[in-house]
């Protein structure tokens, strides 16, 4: 029988599991006050901390540098807990090697053409850092970056604020750019993210998180047995650097058809093009429901081995899926164990690539008065 995360952490409480860690199994807990700790320090000697907060049987660890999730903790079917999110256990991996291993993604998540565009009749030249293009805000970007961080308890809710301000012509993007990112862990164990932001001038944002996940638990190997299901019936083709051609093609009849639940692995070496290119997936997919005023539900991951799954709600229109096609095994976990190409992937809720070069896409320019927000919800049951 499967049964949801509740009923184990309910059945546990039950059957009187002390609120500890020992063993790995499921417990009962309600929301504790989120913990600081130091994690690291940088070159010139900034202090990189970390929060560790639990609620609703799910335990979660961001640092203040890029606001990276560096683990997240969740139960299987059998109420074992593993960390489900690639990372580091230093802070020195992270500034040297990461590839954007759980961090918040700005100022543009994903890759602007060339790194230009042009807004208002003025052409904008950003850092570069994707062969010609720019990925992910550029060679600094908010991930690469000490943010505020204030902790909160509201109802049965534990959180995290995260402040950055950008300053205007940071990696070459217009206008000052503050930022909050807040991070909840709500009762039922749910992982909210709502992000907002202002301008004093008219700029593009498309902010995001690149959580590398693994429901196996990070260091365990291929997700290509993961079953994936994304309500998408377009995606946007890409040329040879990865950049949207502009075409919103039909996912029916290619491997990209992720409209019914299927394991990834299943279409993942056909000799279809765009996989060749990518080495993989690597592509936005155009969901259904564009647009909306509140999270709605639009993909699910599940691992049958551990049967944990992941549930994504969002309000963006699109859904980058990243099959973890650049890892090589240089990278090494907190469980010592190597990442190899396929172990793990990325599901980043967002606006469309390079859309700031695109009329047609959804647009990603602020102006001033105006309020980003964007919401994205990770729902997890076993």
């Amino acid at each position: 029988m499967e049964l949801n995360r509740r009923t184990v952490i309910a059945g546990a409480a039950a059957a009187g599991v002390a609120a500890t860690t020992l063993g790995g199994t499921a417990h009962a807990t309600g929301g504790r006050k989120p913990v600081k700790e130091l994690f690291g320090k940088l070159a010139d000697g900034t202090k990189v901390y970390r929060w560790s907060l639990e609620n609703g049987g799910t335990r979660l660890k961001v640092l203040s540098w890029g606001g990276v999730v560096q683990s997240l903790e969740i139960p299987d079917r059998h109420g074992r807990y593993a960390n489900v999110s690639l990372g580091f256990d230093n802070i020195e991996d992270y500034v040297a090697k990461t590839p954007y291993f759980g961090a918040l993604i700005g100022r543009y998540g994903n890759r602007i053409a060339k790194g230009q565009f042009t807004l208002d009749g003025k052409k904008y030249q950003l850092s570069v850092n994707d062969g010609d293009n720019s990925l992910h805000g550029g060679t600094q970007g908010f991930d690469k970056r000490v943010w505020d961080v204030e902790p909160f308890t509201k109802g049965s809710d534990v959180g995290l604020y995260l402040y950055y301000t950008s300053v205007d012509g940071e990696m070459g993007y217009p206008g000052t750019l503050k930022v909050k990112v807040t991070y909840t862990l709500t009762k039922h164990g749910d992982w909210r993210i709502d992000y907002e932001a202002t301008t004093d001038k008219a700029t593009v944002v498309n902010l995001t998180s690149h959580v590398y996940w693994n429901l196996g638990g990070e260091g365990t190997g291929t997700i290509e047995d993961h079953e994936l299901k994304i309500a998408a019936s377009r995606y946007t083709p890409t040329d040879s650097g990865l950049i949207p051609t502009g075409e919103l093609a039909k996912v029916a009849g290619t491997p990209f058809d992720f409209r019914k639940a299927k394991a990834i692995g299943r279409d993942i070496r056909t000799g279809h093009t765009q996989l060749v290119t990518a080495k993989g997936f690597d592509h936005n997919w155009v969901l259904d429901k564009g647009i909306t005023a509140k999270p709605e539900h639009v993909a699910s991951l599940r691992d049958p081995s551990s049967g944990r799954t992941l549930k994504i709600a969002t309000n963006e229109p699109g859904l980058q899926f990243y099959s973890g096609n650049f890892l090589d095994g240089t990278l090494v976990g907190p469980s010592d164990r190597t990442y190899r190409q396929g172990d793990a992937l990325c599901l980043e809720t967002q606006h469309f690539p390079d859309a700031p070069n695109h009329p047609s896409f959804p647009s990603t320019v602020l102006r001033p008065g105006q309020t980003y927000r964007t919401t994205t919800v990770h729902s997890f049951h076993a």
